[in-house]
């Protein structure tokens, strides 16, 4: 008990604490308003406990939390009706900072003040980040035990005296520094209160409702609570249907279409997890936002920075995450390593893979439906995790140009008595534009071939991926080569060209192809029978595909640098090719027209040379 007014020291070695809060944090100073009203929600839940095993009885009153502002006086106070706190308990858990045994914290500390607020739960003196004094005023649910009041300027001393105070609980009071007037303002808090408070347990009182009535805001005499105290995912999910799953996601994301579906995460051993992730639509290529996913710890938000915690992958995912076994320090914004957060990301990979095969077993032909959307989620992670990789070759999907789906088992029973090199390794031919490769996909499917539409900005990786999965196994585009060299069931016939002959042939066709930019041609010659095209522009697989991949990552800027090569293929049976050495007065018109249309077809004759190509068409049909 306290007969009079008190002062004293706060118990830290060193005066220069509040300086350093100020200094370290002040760029996440919002953070002051988040650690306060989670510590009045600890302090009424505990209360809420201490009535469950009956050591408080009686009627409880009203537990809701208050956040009042007082622009004129210049004070922001946050007001419970917890436990509150006897003048030993202040002097415990308010004065003595570093009552931990940490004399030398400071100097230990000093350059990591995440650090040092993790270690010492410095949670209340975030409110030193914004004040120029701060009181608290409390009173314990204890029988008997008068109400004090501290008050600290923000140096290391202290008053503390009793007061009068008639209900049980603590009202918190910052007095706002010059930095902290922005915190005075209506708007600002009520933004943080929805960012960080939304989804508390305890409701949470900021102000009056307001109601739009003839073109004016009239205040009413109803409370507003800003938070939902019961939301989704710390309900039952037999409790639940798909219109509360698509009502929630509509909550956390007003504007974004209902998603493909969700999974509702709940774990309690060997650690504690509770959350729901949803499938968002992908309206084209990887058209995917990361940071989506909200972490809760208790229901008090983090951060929707969630690296770590959920898989690579995952972040493309939308939700929300609660843990309370996830390690945060004072300002909830940075993870610590810990065993903990690879478990829960191992489960979280495995429930949303066991999700995804749970969907594709019993709604395949949804599952397909869907599969525009999903395969992004599944090809990243097949390519960055290597769990769920072993996982998703059950259910990952290959689509034709007919838009028929296959399993990978399906589609090598479907193509491997085809489609099997003379080197036993099974061909798995694609395009990844089916108008502009319609010419290589027509060939390949004169051949009985089946080709695949691999269109998508990370299907390289995921063929690269899947060629190291799967054995003696090949993926090449139909304009990889002529036709016969993609699915190689023979040696090719032999040319027969002397040195001087090829040296001449090359010559003539090199002669004849006009300027394209970053682009190299590499002349050569195939007996490809008399009915196949008579000339063929084919890319190198490897070096296309590395190109390609250069564009989407650093460190491949050796490939991403270097000119396109393409081969241009001279059918020798074509008895367009044969006129050239048989009418050597027109062998020019004629080379330069077949090379022409070879490159027409490609998209590669522009500019200059494609207005050459059509004036000189114009001609031969006038």
């Amino acid at each position: 008990m306290i007969t009079q007014k008190q002062t004293g020291h706060i118990g830290v070695t060193t005066e220069n604490i509040f300086p350093i809060i100020k200094k370290f944090l002040y760029s996440d100073h919002e953070i002051f308003l988040r650690e306060l009203v989670s510590n009045a929600v600890d302090a009424t839940q505990k209360l809420k406990t201490l009535v469950s095993v009956e050591e408080v009885k009686g009627d409880l009153g009203n537990l809701n939390i208050r956040i009042s502002i007082d622009e004129k006086e210049g004070t922001l106070t946050v007001s419970d009706r917890g436990v509150g706190l006897t003048a030993d308990e202040i002097e415990k858990y308010i004065n003595q900072i570093a009552f931990s045994g940490a004399s030398d914290f400071l100097s230990k500390y000093k350059d990591n003040i995440n650090s040092i607020i993790g270690h010492f739960g410095l949670g209340f003196y975030s409110s030193f980040m914004v004040s120029k004094k701060v009181e608290i005023i409390t009173k314990s649910w204890k029988e008997g035990i008068s109400a004090v009041k501290w008050e600290c300027d923000g140096s290391p001393e202290y008053t503390l005296i009793e007061v009068q105070k008639e209900t049980r609980g603590t009202d918190v009071i910052l007095h706002m520094d010059e930095e902290g007037k922005e915190f005075l303002e209506k708007n600002r808090i009520d933004s943080l209160l929805k960012k960080y408070c939304r989804f508390l347990p305890i409701p949470i009182v900021f102000g009056k409702k307001i109601e739009w009535k003839d073109g004016k805001s009239i205040e009413l005499e109803e409370d507003n609570i800003i938070n939902n105290t019961n939301p989704l995912w710390v309900r039952k999910p037999s409790e639940l249907t798909d219109e509360d799953y698509t009502k929630f996601y509509q909550e956390l994301y007003p504007f974004g279409e209902i998603p493909l579906f969700w999974i509702h995460l709940n774990v309690d051993y060997p650690f504690n997890l509770t959350g729901i992730l949803y499938f968002p639509k992908v309206k084209s290529g990887i058209d995917l936002q990361k940071n989506k996913i909200q972490l809760y710890c208790n229901q008090v938000y983090v951060t929707d920075s969630v690296e770590g915690i959920v898989p690579e992958f995952l972040t493309l995912l939308h939700g929300v995450i609660d843990s309370p076994d996830i390690p945060l320090n004072v300002s909830r914004s940075y993870l610590q390593s810990d065993s903990n957060v690879k478990k829960i990301s191992t489960y979280i990979t495995k429930k949303v893979s066991d999700r995804l095969d749970d969907i594709f077993k019993n709604s395949r032909l949804q599952f397909e439906e869907k599969w525009s959307s999903l395969r992004v989620f599944i090809h990243y992670g097949m390519i960055t995790d290597e769990k769920f990789c072993e996982r998703a070759m059950k259910f990952v999907l290959l689509e034709n140009t007919d838009k028929k789906f296959f399993t990978l088992d399906e589609y090598k029973t479907l193509i491997e008595g085809n489609q099997t090199d003379k080197d036993k390794t099974i061909i798995y031919l694609y395009t990844t534009n089916q108008q502009e490769q319609y010419a290589y996909v027509d060939v390949a499917k004169e051949k009985a071939y089946n080709v695949l539409v691999m269109d998508g900005q990370l299907d390289n990786h995921f063929m690269n991926t899947l060629e190291r999965k799967l054995e003696k196994t090949r993926f090449v585009r139909v304009d990889a080569d002529v036709i016969d060299n993609l699915i190689k069931k023979s040696e090719n016939k032999e040319v027969k060209l002397t040195e001087e002959e090829r040296k001449i042939l090359v010559e003539t066709f090199k002669s004849a192809i006009p300027s394209v930019e970053n682009a190299d041609f590499v002349i050569g010659f195939e007996h490809l029978g008399e009915k196949t095209t008579p000339i063929t522009i084919t890319q190198n697989e490897f070096m296309r595909r590395m190109k390609e991949m250069a564009g989407m990552q650093s460190g491949m800027n050796f490939y991403g640098g270097m000119p396109i090569s393409y081969t241009m293929t001279v059918n020798l049976d074509s008895p367009l090719v044969k006129k050239i050495d048989a009418d050597k007065e027109n062998t020019k018109s004629i080379v330069g027209q077949l090379v022409d249309l070879a490159l027409l077809s490609n998209g590669l004759l522009k500019g200059e040379a494609l207005n050459r190509f059509i004036k000189r068409n114009i001609e031969l049909i006038s």
